[in-house]
């Protein structure tokens, strides 16, 4: 069952403009894996950097979603607990550690990115099993 969707949109330009300034938040965002992985594209860090963040940004609206008129119980700033991870063949998934992955351990993550022009984006769905009725 289907309880959260979210997707979010980064103009690439721009998120690398606010990445190479200093002191930016941007800097404790990413994981060392998500770095590592950066640093080793073709197409710039900003370019590869943006489509995680769109990732981290829709995988919390797909949770807030899934709370509709219930209180918020995670922390502030989770973003380096939410890591975008990529198989042998490029292809995407969600790691999550500290307090979201408590919240959210009984639940699948569906993924996916990509990039159009100036544009990354990110559409996440958060799906639960569904359980049965008494």
């Amino acid at each position: 069952m289907i309880v959260g969707i979210g997707i979010d949109l980064v103009t690439i330009s721009e998120f690398g403009e606010q990445l190479a300034s200093p002191g930016t938040a941007f800097g404790s965002a990413f994981t060392p894996g998500e770095r590592r992985d950066a640093a080793s594209k073709t197409g710039g860090e900003a370019r590869y950097l943006a489509a995680r963040w769109a990732a981290k940004e829709a995988v919390i609206k797909a949770w807030s979603g899934s709370r509709y008129s219930q209180r918020p119980v995670l922390p502030e700033n989770i973003h380096r607990d939410i890591e975008v991870v990529t198989d042998t063949w490029g292809r995407p998934r969600i790691r999550l550690s500290g307090a979201i992955a408590e919240y959210l351990a009984d639940m699948t993550m569906h993924v996916t990115l990509t990039h159009d022009g100036d544009t990354a984006a990110a559409f996440v769905v958060l799906e639960q099993e569904a359980q049965p009725q008494d």
